[in-house]
């Protein structure tokens, strides 16, 4: 989730610096019903008082989505650019903090100090506008933080990247004493291809088109949006984005000037008055989010808007590992209504916004850091990452989660594991993975829940019967008897024999209860389901 802590001075005394506060997404086999899923902070808490400063490299979800949840604990200033800001303080807004916790900077050659660090943003092409790297100076040398990163000199929106700048920096001083670096498309063999690519085949592909074309990629990538509307209007459609985080995107690009040029958009209200060889929807939802436009209009009508046969689809995305199932689905319903669904085709109508391995061993040979520690990816791509560095005769780590790096001499050394894991947003509240409220939802979804009243009088007798009541559990066992009735009927008999000391005491009674209840349910229907036992005491007057 992207969040990076660096220190300088005493062991256990640093300063610390916070780059990023990320955020992954939930999924329903391992966290249901969950919201947002944050690293866990504890130890940063815990050290909140050592902390100078929080910059956000760039404003995709994975690396500023826990700004607005987190900054309430940790109360330090927040240093952006512009574009970025921006989307920081739409968050912050929304969570009722200032927005004025926000500080935009300029990118190098601005310098900010912050007790022994100095920090400058410098800019880099990514898939959303204004990423930047950080080159992080103390007294024991120079740092740099890449960032989500790519090597592309015509990035539409954005700025290229500069390797002129960069063999500057890599020059200055004492050189660089370590590179963190992006890992996500080292097994990429070839070298990546420029946004600028993409706009020729996707003109092409939309002038194709009779019916109606709808769009979908990641809202965060402007460039993209841009050149997806500039290829409708060329074709003579008039264009609409649905989605908003589209929407947002756009607009905060638009007022902080990194967007210009972007073609009229009509409202839905008036797009779904236009003729559908006229129209070009561009909309949410890539991953197969269940929420966005995309899987909406899969589904049906969408504010007035809706697919038919004829019409066409295009994925101008890649699917991320893990969406494979949301996105398919999507797809299979366009497809049972007649429309033409699109894919990226092998990268004719997409492009990454993360440096393959050549473009990753180019900055290595540009840089010239004397240490690599690979980031943003999975373990193995990171272990790929350093093994790639060792070859070429750099030091490199791989650092795992909670892992603490001195860098002082010229071989990273792990020298402390600090416990972390995974805060989870549960509707409005933040709870731990550990909790136990996201493992009993699991365990109600995989085996279902019983619920048993029992009333005992003052006198430790059963007052009546067993009152049974199931959910996510089949109404009838294999005999053909209600379920609900043969644990009534298990019960009946417990109660009538149970000696005193079981009826007396609540622990005995629960133990005892659901006992019974996960047996007959296991022999009736091969589920040992979640029981929740409620004995009611009468008491004398």
């Amino acid at each position: 989730m992207n969040t990076y802590i660096y220190g300088y001075g005493p062991a256990g005394k640093e300063r610390l610096i916070v780059v990023d506060l990320g955020v992954t997404f939930p999924d329903m086999d391992g966290s249901p019903g969950v919201d947002l899923i944050m690293p866990d902070i504890e130890w940063l808490e815990s050290n909140a008082d050592r902390i100078e400063g929080i910059f956000i490299t760039h404003a995709h979800e994975d690396h500023i989505g826990a700004l607005a949840h987190y900054w309430p604990k940790l109360r330090k200033p927040i240093f952006a650019r512009k574009f970025t800001g921006r989307i920081g303080a739409l968050k912050l807004e929304e969570a009722g903090i200032s927005a004025n916790e926000i500080t935009v900077v300029e990118p190098r050659p601005h310098v900010i100090s912050l007790g022994p660090f100095k920090v400058q943003f410098v800019p880099v092409s990514h898939s959303i506008p204004e990423s930047s790297a950080l080159v992080i100076d103390t007294p024991a040398g120079r740092l740099v933080h890449t960032g989500d990163f790519k090597l592309d000199g015509s990035p539409i929106v954005g700025e290229p990247f500069d390797p002129v700048m960069w063999h500057e920096i890599a020059k200055e001083g004492q050189g660089i004493k370590a590179l963190t670096c992006d890992s996500t498309n080292i097994f990429s063999p070839a070298p990546g291809r420029s946004e600028a690519t993409l706009a020729e085949p996707l003109a092409e592909l939309i002038a194709a088109q009779k019916g109606m074309v709808v769009a979908t990629t990641f809202a965060s990538n402007v460039a993209r949006l841009k050149t997806l509307a500039e290829a409708g209007r060329a074709a003579g459609r008039q264009i609409c984005l649905l989605g908003r985080a589209m929407r947002r995107m756009v607009s905060a690009a638009q007022e902080t000037g990194v967007l210009t040029g972007f073609p009229p958009v009509l409202s839905p209200e008036d797009a779904a008055d236009m003729p559908r060889h006229k129209l070009m929807l561009i909309v949410t939802g890539s991953q197969g989010e269940r929420r966005a436009a995309s899987a909406a209009l899969s589904r049906g009508k969408y504010l007035g808007l809706e697919m038919k046969e004829g019409d066409s689809f295009l994925f101008s995305s890649k699917t991320i590992p893990g969406n494979e199932r949301g996105v398919i689905r999507i797809m299979n319903a366009f497809s049972e209504m007649g429309v033409e669904v699109i894919d990226d085709h092998g990268g004719l109508y997409h492009v990454s916004g993360h440096a393959n391995r050549p473009d990753i061993e180019a900055v290595h040979d540009l840089l010239k850091p004397r240490a690599v520690i690979p980031m943003h990816g999975e373990h193995r791509h990171l272990r790929e990452h350093m093994k790639l560095a060792q070859s070429k005769g750099i030091a490199s780590e791989v650092a795992t989660n909670g892992t603490m790096l001195d860098l002082t001499d010229e071989v990273p050394q792990v020298v402390e594991h600090i416990e972390t894991g995974r805060t989870y947003l549960d509707g409005s509240v933040l709870i731990g993975a550990m909790d136990g409220v996201v493992r009993d939802r699991i365990r109600m979804a995989l085996n279902g829940h019983v619920l048993i009243t029992v009333i005992i009088d003052e006198d430790d007798e059963p007052l009546g019967e067993a009152w049974v009541e199931l959910m996510g559990l089949p109404e009838t066992g294999k005999r053909g008897a209600a379920l609900a009735d043969q644990i009534e009927e298990e019960l009946a008999e417990f109660l009538a024999r149970a000696p005193e000391k079981v009826l007396s005491n609540d622990d005995k009674m629960d133990d005892a209860i659901r006992k019974i209840a996960r047996q007959v349910t296991m022999e009736e229907v091969g589920k040992k389901p979640e029981v929740t036992v409620v004995v009611s005491r009468l008491i004398a007057a």
